[in-house]
């Protein structure tokens, strides 16, 4: 497989994260994905995408299976009354190839109708992501921008958060992200390095981050902005390499810097899991 003058494929990258390549295959993948942004983003969508379909399968499903006990006593019966007219010979009104036959049938049919159920929940999943959850910026529309700034003169001015963004202003940044129809309340037109940390007002700095009800939203977001504007100013971090960590991958910083691989509940509001 070729990995390095072009982006994996959905393929590849599924296949990575079920764990199904090979092994010098997978070396090649993880070596790409270190050093491109946009399959990271990708494999996270994907990663979401069935993290929400495992999630809807289980609400709707599992909740109607019936007890264990109650289908073994009838399987037993079931099987009892075959064995009583196997018994009477070939004049049974079937015969055991065409009982099997009927049996391979409608598991088949049984198997079709999960495949297709299957594939309805994770394209209404996958719709959702695409339309509606941005908790990663396209690096091509937000690379992110900051300002010539020190340490010093960084953390000499309040932790000012994120500006208030012109209606303008806002209203390109979803252009830009194919969103436009969508309610501006669902979203933070976010600084992708904050201004605490020497962000710029730039239109290459911004994005529409999602409030909910995507995991990794705009709130969990602040909370990392917090900790590494603490850690930088307390010398315990480099301000430019908070703001490169911040800039290529948040969600790996929060990850790093809170040791979690999901956002603390004290910073996810309503997250959906």
């Amino acid at each position: 497989m070729k990995y390095e003058d072009e982006h994996l494929s959905d393929r590849q990258l599924l296949l990575d994260v079920d764990g199904e390549l090979s092994e010098p295959n997978k070396k090649l993948v993880q070596a790409h994905l270190a050093g491109c942004w946009t399959c990271r983003a990708r494999r996270q969508e994907i990663e979401n995408a069935i993290a929400g379909f495992v999630s809807a399968y289980q609400r709707e499903f599992e909740t109607k299976l019936p007890s264990v006990d109650v289908p073994r006593a009838s399987l037993q019966a079931k099987l009892a009354q075959l064995s009583a007219i196997e018994a009477k010979g070939p004049a049974n009104w079937i015969t055991i190839p065409g009982r099997l036959a009927w049996a391979a049938t409608l598991c088949g049919l049984l198997a079709l109708g999960l495949l297709l159920t299957r594939a309805t929940m994770e394209r209404r999943t996958l719709s959702r992501s695409h339309a509606l959850i941005v908790s990663i910026p396209d690096s091509t529309l937000t690379p992110g921008a900051t300002l010539l700034v020190s340490r010093l003169t960084v953390c000499a001015q309040e932790n000012i958060k994120n500006k208030a963004v012109p209606p303008a202003l806002q209203r390109k940044v979803f252009e830009e992200y194919g969103i436009a129809g969508a309610d501006p309340r669902a979203y933070e037109v976010d600084y992708l390095v904050t201004p605490a940390l020497g962000g710029a007002d730039d239109i290459h700095n911004l994005w529409p981050h999602s409030y909910s009800p995507a995991v990794w939203n705009a709130r969990v977001k602040d909370a990392l902005e917090d900790r590494l504007r603490e850690m930088v100013c307390d010398g315990r971090v480099d301000l430019a390499e908070a703001q490169r960590e911040i800039a290529v991958n948040w969600i790996a910083a929060y990850k790093e810097y809170f040791h979690t691989d999901q956002p603390l509940a004290a910073h996810c509001n309503r997250c959906i899991q």
